[in-house]
């Protein structure tokens, strides 16, 4: 059995909730990612996508200065680490995501994007579904 733990990239670059959102725009752009981890220390707060950056940042007039707390996500889904991947492509479609933070308890350990479900060879066809899913509503997604 193939876990998240196996994919996840465990590496991941956070803000705090009181960063701005231009230090998250700049770390998407230096990462090349369109979501950041929001964390107090490892504990796992929220999400802040390009989208969240754009739709409650931009479009609210919100100045680059604001706190990511004004405009992140705090509603999650996550997953432990011991998650079956299949269970994740399962679980990443239903709740229309596209990012799936690994989680130790509340501690952030890692993150499982659907790319690295669709690299997955065991998991192509579950992610393709996930993907063509995900895609159709556009509901959520961090």
């Amino acid at each position: 059995m193939t876990t998240l733990k196996d994919i996840m990239t465990g590496s991941v670059d956070v803000c705090s909730p009181m960063d701005n959102i231009y230090e998250a725009a700049l770390k998407m752009k230096n990462d090349h990612v369109g979501a950041i981890p929001i964390c107090e220390g490892t504990k796992l707060l929220g999400m802040v996508t390009d989208r969240d950056i754009v739709v409650r940042g931009v479009a609210d007039k919100r100045p680059n200065s604001s706190p990511l707390q004004e405009v992140m996500s705090d509603h999650l889904f996550t997953a432990p680490q011991d998650m079956d991947v299949n269970e994740a492509a399962k679980l990443m479609a239903e709740k229309q995501i596209r990012r799936l933070p690994v989680v130790n308890g509340d501690e952030l350990i890692g993150i499982v994007a659907l790319g690295d479900l669709a690299i997955h060879t065991s998991t192509e066809h579950e992610a393709a579904i996930a993907l063509s899913e995900i895609s159709e509503q556009p509901q959520y997604h961090h």
